[in-house]
């Protein structure tokens, strides 16, 4: 998690190229700061919750996400867009482009801020369990139930609930949290009446729901109810300007972390980062900073610091083709 800065009292500013940015403006609103942001006429905000700035990092940031790209300022957009509704959010996308960073942005920007955000894994939770978890139990309910419990949908009441990897889901479930959706009532496991709860839904998921619902794995009807508010996460690869910011940001919070703050990149280095694919998005390139920062014992990291599939990267293909008609010559002879 990224190191912040509080600052519970009083006015704070930092220095941008419009003028200082004050934070703690009464006349001035979370939602309206970041706007002047996305669309150009403030300095980035880099904001871990509404109204408390993180001054952690001199990368250009957006509630604890990073980027510049503008398929990122589009993201954001939709963020202040969606925040100030409780229409159920779906975020899709593949794994490690940040979709619960969003979807705390989301939250945060939102009038449920002072509420409870809660987070579960949906493909984390053993099946015989799911039910417990999201809805519940009462003592006694099944066997190893010794007391009453409350489930993820009651501890986010008047907060966001956010279900990531949603179509894990079994049918049965997929069933109750339908009903929910549409009543906003549930009842615990092994409970006799029905519990009214006030929770925004934002889900997620790194597969093809249309598909999964093709092969009948996911239901219509909650696609329905859940995908109200559609935002796309794009890979990586596809905002390869933020690269190198994300890169520098990982090394300085780790090299902060681990006293080595006068470690840095060589140029070489950036420029493999930036031509690598990174399959696994911004959790790989986070990897791969930390993988670096490991092997470098002094205050440069070099390409060959990176680990082998991102130093593939490092030559340009006309120089690994010519490489490689050399070997099959050679071979040849």
């Amino acid at each position: 998690m990224p190191m912040k800065e509080n600052i519970t009292t009083g006015k704070s500013s930092i220095p941008g190229p419009m003028g200082d940015l004050v934070f703690g403006d009464p006349s001035s609103s979370p939602a309206a700061e970041a706007s002047a942001w996305v669309d150009g006429t403030a300095w980035p905000l880099p904001l871990a919750k509404a109204g408390t700035p993180d001054l952690h990092s001199s990368t250009k940031s957006f509630a604890c996400i990073i980027g510049q790209d503008p398929k990122m300022k589009a993201i954001f957009s939709q963020i202040l867009d969606a925040a100030p509704y409780d229409y159920a959010v779906h975020l899709s996308g593949a794994t490690g482009t940040g979709k619960e960073l969003v979807a705390r942005a989301i939250h945060d920007y939102s009038s449920r801020r002072r509420g409870a955000f809660v987070a579960v894994n949906c493909g984390a939770l053993p099946e015989n369990l799911v039910e417990s978890e999201l809805f519940g139990h009462v003592k006694g309910a099944f066997t190893g139930a010794v007391r009453s419990r409350k489930g993820r949908f009651e501890r986010a009441h008047h907060g966001t609930l956010f279900l990531d990897e949603v179509a894990d889901l079994p049918p049965y479930i997929q069933v109750r949290l339908l009903r929910v959706l549409q009543y906003g009532r549930f009842e615990k496991v092994g409970g006799e009446g029905s519990i009214g709860v006030d929770a925004r839904v934002i889900s997620a998921t790194n597969k093809p729901l249309k598909a999964e619902m093709k092969a009948g794995r996911f239901r219509q009807d909650l696609f329905n109810r859940l995908n109200v508010v559609p935002i796309h996460m794009p890979p990586l690869k596809a905002r390869r300007g933020d690269i190198v910011l994300l890169a520098r940001h990982f090394l300085h919070l780790a090299a902060t972390r681990y006293h080595r703050r006068s470690v840095a990149f060589t140029d070489q280095a950036l420029s493999a980062m930036q031509r690598h694919d990174w399959p696994g998005n911004v959790r790989e390139l986070q990897n791969t900073v930390h993988f670096a920062l490991v092997r470098a014992r002094g205050r440069m990291i070099d390409v060959t610091h990176l680990p082998p599939a991102v130093q593939t990267a490092a030559a340009p293909t006309s120089t690994r083709r010519l490489d490689l008609h050399r070997c099959r010559g050679s071979q040849l002879l």
